[in-house]
């Protein structure tokens, strides 16, 4: 029996993922979990073949999780089906560990393809994603300025980005509003800015917002 795990938030993208991989998976065991919390705990407790992994999660996000699932599951595949497309989050998935990455718009036969591939212990890229990371391959003074943020850093530059407030980063961080106020006084140096209107411009200019 293969023994699937899907980590996302909202159960009706859950309902169609975990449809294609039973009908192609036979047996299947397609587990759920809408939050990192309920995804670790199932890990802790039921062994798993692989882990199919939305990064944007309530509280704790997706790049967290995968750190936590490599320190304390590190042979348990992860590919990671994200609603962010590869320029945003492909090369901070898999330097957190990630054996595949998958855009949500793929087609379901490419779902189930990748999934099998990471269970058989190889990776899992498709051609934009692949193109994408070749094309992060360059000198740091050819970098974009927030490639440069940590992830932390990077997730609230987006949030921020987006127009949220420092509080309300905060409360979707489940952080303190001092941490998140810090997060932003690095971000801004980092990117040599001042304002949160530079980061907002900024955002939009480089599709960082959703």
């Amino acid at each position: 029996m293969t023994r699937i795990l899907l980590v996302d938030d909202h159960p009706i993208v859950r309902q169609g993922i975990k449809q294609v991989l039973a009908g192609a998976f036979q047996p299947a065991l397609v587990g759920e979990a809408a939050n990192a919390e309920e995804g670790l705990s199932e890990v802790r407790n039921t062994a798993w073949d692989v882990l199919v992994l939305d990064l944007t999660l309530p509280g704790v996000s997706g790049l967290d999780l995968l750190k936590d699932l490599r320190r304390e599951r590190p042979s348990l595949p992860v590919l990671v089906l994200s609603m962010h497309p590869p320029d945003q989050f492909a090369r901070r998935a898999m330097n957190a560990g990630a054996a595949g990455y998958l855009t949500k718009d793929s087609a379901p036969t490419e779902l189930v393809k990748a999934v099998g591939e990471v269970i058989a212990g190889r990776r899992y890229l498709n051609p934009l994603v692949i193109e994408d990371l070749v094309s992060r391959v360059q000198p740091d003074s050819e970098r974009r300025p927030h490639e440069a943020l940590s992830d932390r850093e990077y997730q609230v530059l987006r949030m921020i980005a987006s127009g949220l407030t420092v509080s309300q980063v905060a409360t979707r961080l489940s952080l303190s509003v001092k941490t998140i106020s810090t997060y932003r006084a690095r971000v801004l140096e980092k990117m040599n800015m001042r304002t949160t209107a530079e980061l907002m411009h900024y955002g939009i200019q480089q599709g960082l917002v959703d």
